[in-house]
């Protein structure tokens, strides 16, 4: 990943990172030194979160299938999330 200073930034500006995007995918942006921003292009953005999205669904299908899931009304459940808040410090 390249890492583009804040300062190329504002002297090159978006050029910077469409050149930085050339050949990766994201591109760092250091601030003082240190990595504080990741670039990247809209459509891999989009990739991510589509990926992001997939697991979260694949992550609760196993859920489901092993029984870490429970059934139960709007007004159950409001009753045992007041019953787990009490039970706070």
């Amino acid at each position: 990943m390249e890492i583009l200073s804040a300062n190329a930034l504002k002297t090159a500006g978006v050029g910077a990172i469409t050149r930085a995007l050339e050949h990766e995918r994201e591109a760092g942006v250091s601030v003082r030194g240190r990595l504080r921003y990741v670039v990247m292009e809209a459509e891999e953005f989009q990739r991510l979160r589509d990926l992001e999205l997939e697991l979260a669904l694949l992550e609760t299908r196993n859920d489901v299938a092993a029984g870490r899931c429970i059934a139960e009304s709007v007004e159950a459940h409001l009753q045992r999330l007041d019953a787990l808040a009490a039970e706070l410090p």
